[in-house]
């Protein structure tokens, strides 16, 4: 794991001035017998924006815990623009707990908006449409799209599938035609004022929000004590 000397992952923002640490500093000797337990964490403390049931487990241990936990829904994005919102949605993936996340186009997106959270998520590349509808049936998930086009169905009409694949496109465009057709319904997200459509990163975070208010008690709950709260 790369670390700067304030002991801060690479790609964290560090606290300023008046803001309180984040995290945990070094764990006192003798180190807990646990190999889910990383010996850098343990030794210079971590500073990650993790739950506090994961301090000081490393990156592949936290991936193996969350994997039986996964939702089966899936989020993709259209990436051919080096869209800045690709990295809010693998953020909120990773907070609502998608299966994996699908970068659709481009393959090289800014992590900047992820924050990290890039390295606890599975992402998979598609460069075409094509190829994530090929994917997508052969895996027998249905495309949802999420986009104020014509037809569209307000996202709250009715329940979002347990199982699909939410699609999302690039923030001023929307959604291409070339995945338009591979879609098997699209959603819409009411709005109530003056703008015709709201950021792609926001409507990302609000459908797998509806998703889980639907269907996420059917799923494994995580701990308790480490469920977070905007």
């Amino acid at each position: 794991m790369a670390e700067r000397e304030s002991g801060y992952p690479a790609g964290e923002r560090e606290p300023s001035g008046g803001e309180p640490p984040v995290g945990v500093g070094p764990h006192p000797r003798p180190w807990p017998d646990d190999p889910r337990l990383d010996p850098e964490l343990l030794a210079g403390g971590d500073r990650r924006n993790v739950v506090d049931r994961y301090r000081y487990w490393s990156v592949e241990a936290i991936v193996g815990d969350l994997d039986p936990r996964r939702h089966p829904f899936h989020v993709a994005i259209e990436n051919w623009r080096h869209d800045l919102n690709i990295g809010t949605v693998v953020r909120s993936a990773n907070a609502f707990l998608a299966a994996e996340v699908h970068i659709v186009g481009r393959r090289r997106w800014n992590r900047r908006g992820a924050m990290v959270t890039d390295r606890y998520q599975h992402i998979r590349h598609h460069p075409e449409p094509a190829d994530l509808a090929r994917w997508a049936e052969e895996a027998g998930l249905p495309l949802i799209g999420v986009d104020n086009l014509p037809g569209s169905v307000p996202l709250d009409a009715e329940p979002l599938p347990r199982s699909c694949v939410l699609v999302f496109g690039q923030e001023g465009p929307g959604l291409s035609e070339a995945i338009r057709p591979f879609l098997r319904e699209c959603r819409s997200i009411p709005q109530f004022g003056s703008t015709r459509s709201i950021n792609a990163g926001v409507a990302a975070g609000i459908a797998m929000y509806a998703w889980v208010a639907r269907h996420g008690a059917d799923a494994p709950p995580a701990d308790e004590a480490d469920r977070r709260s905007i």
